[in-house]
Parts: C-alpha cells; structure tokens; sequence
C-alpha cells in the first residue's frame, strides 16, 4: 500500500504545473548554455571533429577525400624555398586547402587550432590547349601532401604526411627538412601565412605574426634597392 502511494504521489509530483514549469526552465537554461559554449570553444581554439584527422592502427594518415570541399587559401606557381634549386623541365601549380572549422577558429584568434589539416595538392601546368594561347592552367594532380596539427600525437604538434595516390600516407620523419624549415620561416604556428592573402592581414591585425618573420620581413626589405 505505501509503495503504491508512493507510486502515485510521485505521478502526482510529475503533473503538477510547478515540476513542469522547472523543468522547461533547465532545459532552457541547457540549450541556452550549449549556445553559448560552442561559440566559446571555437575561440579558444578548440574544434568540433567533423574533418579531424583520422589515422590506421599502424599510424598512416587516412587521406582527406572530401579536402576539395574546404577552404581555399591559396595557390603557388613554380615556387621553390631553395635557392640552389635549378630551373624545373616543367611548371607547377600548387594549391591549398585548410578544414573549415579551423578555418573559422584562424579567422577569430589569428592561430591554428588543434587538428588543423591543411592540404598541398600539386598540379602540372600546361600552356597551350583549348583556346589558350598564353600563359598556363591546372592540369592533373602531380602529389598531395598534408601538414596536420595533433597535440596529443605529435611531440612538435604539426606532422607532415605524403600521399603517392593511395588512400593512406606515410609520415615524414622529424629529420626531414620541411619541419626546420616551417619552423624557421612560418608566418604564423610554423605555416606559411605569409603566402595566404587573405588570412595574413588577419594575423597582422591579431598580432600573432612570428617574431622570426617579421626579423625575416625586415632584413628582406632592408636589402631591397631603394
């Protein structure tokens, strides 16, 4: 009998106006919060996984198909870091994309956020074709490659990946020159901002511009001829 009681008394708690007026407030206040967070956890550098890197179990990248459908940041014609490097037989676009959540988080703080993809697709150039009689235009895919950020499973944060067609990518070791080099001459968290027009007046009004750069940026124009 007291358990039935019970039983119905606490049905009777659920339908008091009182009970369901409190509970459409928490729920309220639970969305209202989620609202907010979200905003919060994008500016703090924090990103949602929807095209967070993904890895085999024996530690290959699992190559971003879908990286077309990203941010365009750039693209690159012929360019080459080494200043020994010769004339190439052939010329080379390269193009950039970057995950749009980390994409959004660059744009409001001026930093790379954890889980960064950003993908370098290689395409060959041709000249002459269709109705083209001057200059070049993109061609088939030459390489791919992917600078990726992961705290927590790289010990520098940033790794690189090469793909040679397959769906899965080796990473380049430490040693590798493309490390020091990104380390040394990165814009902004050792990438080359510098090169992406409309993400470097961002870093510029943010303040998050390498002190090695801008060193780099004045020595540069300190030679150019007056």
């Amino acid at each position: 009998m007291s358990s039935r009681n019970g039983a119905a008394a606490g049905l009777a708690r659920e339908d008091d106006p009182t009970h369901t007026s409190n509970m459409l407030t928490t729920a309220k206040v639970a969305l209202l919060l989620t609202a907010l967070l979200v905003p919060v956890a994008k500016f703090l550098g924090v990103i949602e996984c929807d095209d967070c890197p993904q890895y085999t179990s024996d530690g290959q990248m699992k190559f971003p198909e879908n990286y077309r459908q990203w941010v365009y940041l750039t693209t690159g014609f012929d360019m080459s870091y080494n200043p020994a490097a010769g004339t190439p037989d052939h010329h080379m676009f390269d193009n950039v994309f970057v995950n749009p959540d980390a994409y959004k988080v660059f744009v409001a703080t001026g930093h790379w956020p954890d889980k960064t993809i950003m993908v370098l697709e290689a395409r060959g150039a041709r000249g002459r074709g269709s109705i083209n009689q001057r200059g070049n235009y993109q061609d088939e895919i030459m390489g791919l490659e992917v600078h990726v950020r992961d705290d927590a499973r790289f010990a520098g944060k940033w790794a690189f990946f090469g793909f040679d067609g397959g769906k899965t990518g080796k990473m380049d070791p430490p040693t590798a020159t493309c490390y020091s080099c990104h380390q040394d001459h990165g814009a902004v968290d050792t990438t080359f901002v510098q090169f992406y027009p409309t993400l470097l007046p961002i870093a510029k009004i943010k303040n998050t511009l390498e002190e090695k750069y801008l060193k780099e940026i004045s020595m540069s124009e300190a030679k150019q001829p007056l």
